[in-house]
């Protein structure tokens, strides 16, 4: 019995020795694969040539967005030019300036990091951002006159509200260029980024308000009114879109302010731009105008300034 007992320890000892090597190897292996996976990571990155190809292949994404904003234009103005510059004119408009302004910046990339004093770096790379959340911004003004309209509340301080908002945000952000052209330290360039997420997070509570309150009150409309429910369906869908690429874009740019690992102003993060401008304006703008892509009526309405 006792020499069975020895034996029972030795063979016990034995698979707790095999299980240990076993979850060793694992451990390594798991280690192996996860350097692999960060030295493709830097050497992609690092990699001149696959910087530039990355920063052209969002240049063609930002071409195309642009060209279908422009067609989309022409194709209203053609349906009806009688009614000049709309609503929904403005936004598609502004969607083809951004667009095709993003895919110029992303064609000279090298070209735009290098030059000199640095503050043009700086302002090549946020006017954009600046005229996306004006072009966005338009279309929260644009529901915000609808719900007032539905509830007889005047809406004479809406644009003027919306003129003053802008004109501010871009005041602020000039005089940040300024001082920072003036004195290009750290600290300045943390506040342009707080600023700039702190605008984006004003976009994101605006369309979560308006947008929200807006399908809100499309529900309470009969079931049998004609278009409830695709309208329904078109205000929920820009709001969620609208909303998320918002509030990643200001979470991302307080990162940005903070770790260096996330600064987009940079070279060597080509993944990390290619997935911040795909999740934050690529791919908004184009589902956004996929989903207003229907042409506004013809002759016979008498106040036209819809966005459909």
């Amino acid at each position: 019995m006792r020499i069975g007992g020895v034996e029972f320890m030795r063979f016990a000892s034995e698979m707790m020795s095999s299980s240990s090597s076993s979850s060793s190897s694992s451990s390594a292996v798991e280690m192996l694969n996860l350097k692999e996976a960060s030295n493709w990571w830097s050497d992609v990155n690092e990699s001149p040539i696959w910087q530039d190809r990355i920063f052209h292949v969002l240049a063609v994404l930002y071409g195309i967005v642009s060209v279908v904003a422009v067609i989309q234009l022409v194709r209203i103005q053609l349906r009806v030019p009688e009614y000049g510059w709309t609503t929904q004119k403005v936004f598609h408009f502004l969607n083809f300036v951004v667009n095709g302004v993003r895919a110029v910046v992303f064609v000279f990339r090298r070209n735009v990091q290098f030059m000199h004093p640095e503050i043009l770096q700086h302002i090549l790379l946020d006017i954009p951002s600046l005229a996306f959340f004006t072009t966005y911004a338009l279309l929260v003004l644009f529901w915000a006159e609808i719900y007032y309209q539905a509830r007889a509340v005047s809406t004479d301080g809406l644009r003027p509200s919306f003129f003053t908002i802008n004109a501010v945000v871009y005041v602020v952000q000039i005089a940040l260029w300024l001082v920072l052209w003036w004195k290009p330290v750290r600290i300045m360039i943390i506040l342009s980024k707080m600023f700039f997420a702190g605008v984006s997070l004003f976009a994101a509570l605006g369309f979560l308000l308006y947008g929200g309150r807006l399908f809100l009150m499309l529900q309470r409309f009969p079931v049998e009114s004609k278009g409830r429910r695709k309208k329904l369906q078109e205000v929920g869908y820009v709001t969620t879109i609208c909303f998320t690429c918002f509030l990643i874009r200001c979470i991302m740019m307080c990162f940005a302010a903070f770790d260096e690992g996330a600064n987009l102003d940079v070279l060597d993060h080509p993944i990390l731009n290619f997935i911040y401008y795909l999740l934050v304006e690529i791919l908004p703008s184009s589902l956004v105008l996929f989903i207003l892509r229907k042409l506004p009526p013809k002759r016979g309405i008498t106040q036209y300034h819809q966005i459909r």
